[in-house]
């Protein structure tokens, strides 16, 4: 089909439809699609740049944690030595380190009882579990 006979029939070539600023519909899908592409690769990259922000920052405080809980941990074993030493005032030596090691075993035992009675409290997510199985049937309709 020629131009001239598309035109004779009332319908134009895709190509030759133009906008009001004298760019074809071809010419603006390509600009739209450059745009989007544009758009999104922008978007990426600002991602990169906050994720890559907030993982360094993230890495950070979990090395000053990491750091601060092995100062804790040698703080207890100075603060155990201590208390020992302060027992060792009114008993022996050797009962009072076996004082100071049975005060820490009776607070192992309290956390892990304390632990598992909140592990035995989680629960499956039933009411998501049921929505999750909704959702195939709800494609096929």
């Amino acid at each position: 089909m020629s131009t001239q006979d598309s035109k004779a029939s009332g319908h134009k070539h895709v190509a030759e439809v133009k906008s009001t600023d004298g760019a074809t519909l071809g010419q603006l899908v390509a600009d739209a699609s450059r745009d989007l592409s544009a758009l999104v690769q922008a978007e990426l990259q600002l991602a990169k740049n906050e994720l890559s922000f907030s993982a360094k920052a993230g890495g950070i405080g979990t090395a000053l944690f990491v750091v601060a809980g092995f100062m804790a941990a040698v703080v207890l074993i100075l603060a155990s030595i201590g208390l020992a030493l302060v027992l060792d005032l009114w008993l022996p030596v050797s009962a009072s380190f076996f004082i100071v090691a049975g005060i820490y075993l009776l607070v192992a035992v309290v956390v892990v009882l304390v632990g598992i009675s909140l592990i035995k409290k989680v629960k499956a997510p039933t009411a998501t579990i049921a929505t999750a199985k909704e959702i195939p049937s709800a494609f096929k309709d």
